[in-house]
């Protein structure tokens, strides 16, 4: 089978592979559709340990199941908790792939796996009523973050980006206000330890050092901070003296166990199909499996109108 190989830093091939097939409790697929997910980017730009086979965000159809596997045949469109889905087949054990909802097209169906880890963070963030909540970064992540907290029942929504083409998308997904960060007013902000700014619950989104900043700065006395974005990239600095201060309940939003993490996905999928989650709108780039770097290159660049990329197999 063709895979693609990342093979020194920011520099990708197709190679052929030997291709084992579905071994035992797993579910062996042809890979149709693989989302372009910030977490690899780093290992694509560094490169540390190439060759690298990258991509875990896949829907495919079932070409074989292993032995003591049930509930999967040939020709099921299935998504789940992949790896190496940049390539023509990808296998995966069996607890951690489920069935698309009918109809579903291939791109969408690859987006199970961010799905289910914003479900996962939404289900865990508690917002009670009248609150005020603040989405912080409005990427592929974010923009669902933001619509689910909607649906939670968020009295005001506030959105924050740098980038202020997203200013019509926020208001399009359900924020009341969008913001620059260097133009949020005064109301959403609490520098010290009390006082009347800030809002009641903050959902960080970007996995950067600068927004985990701002989000503790937004936060008022016992809200709660809720840390979607994946951070990596070496360690955190934050100000727990003001997390003291203000009696911030803080929340690490992602989620390892596979049997939650998989009913997440169905959860997610029900909305969509319930027209209450959009996605299909944010996958604004596509590729193909030659393409991989550039795919990377424009995660990395982030030109206006960008969200989601897909690579079609």
């Amino acid at each position: 089978m063709r895979i693609c190989e990342t093979f020194e830093a920011r520099r990708s091939r197709i190679v052929d592979m030997a291709w084992e097939g579905a071994l035992p409790g797993e579910v062996a697929v042809r890979v149709l559709a693989c989302g372009v997910c910030g977490s690899e980017f780093p290992s694509w730009a560094k490169a540390g340990g190439a060759p690298l086979y990258l991509g875990h965000e896949v829907a495919g159809e079932v070409v074989s199941v292993g032995p003591g596997v049930r509930g999967f045949a040939p020709g099921d469109m299935v998504t789940g908790l992949f790896r190496r889905g940049f390539a023509e087949m990808a296998a995966v054990d069996a607890a951690a792939v489920m069935q698309c909802p009918a109809g579903l097209k291939s791109e969408i169906a690859a987006l199970g796996e961010p799905i289910a880890c914003v479900v996962s963070g939404a289900l865990r963030t508690e917002l009670g009523l009248g609150k005020t909540v603040a989405v912080i970064g409005l990427g592929f992540m974010g923009t669902m973050a933001l619509q689910l907290m909607r649906l939670k029942g968020a009295c005001r929504l506030v959105a924050v980006d740098e980038r202020a083409d997203l200013a019509a998308r926020a208001a399009r997904y359900g924020a009341d206000e969008f913001y620059l960060p260097s133009e949020l007013p005064e109301r959403y902000l609490l520098r010290e330890s009390g006082g009347p700014g800030g809002v009641d619950v903050v959902l960080e989104c970007t996995g950067r050092a600068g927004a985990l900043d701002l989000a503790v700065s937004m936060l008022k006395p016992h809200a709660i901070l809720s840390v979607v974005g994946y951070h990596q990239g070496g360690p955190r600095c934050v100000d727990f003296q003001m997390l003291g201060w203000k009696a911030a309940e803080i929340i690490n939003a992602h989620e390892k166990r596979i049997d939650f993490k998989m009913k997440c996905m169905d959860i997610g999928f029900r909305l969509v199909e319930a027209g209450q989650l959009e996605v299909g709108e944010l996958v604004t780039h596509r590729y193909g499996l030659y393409e991989l770097d550039r795919a990377f290159e424009d995660f990395e660049a982030k030109s206006e109108g960008y969200i989601k990329g897909i690579v079609g197999i």
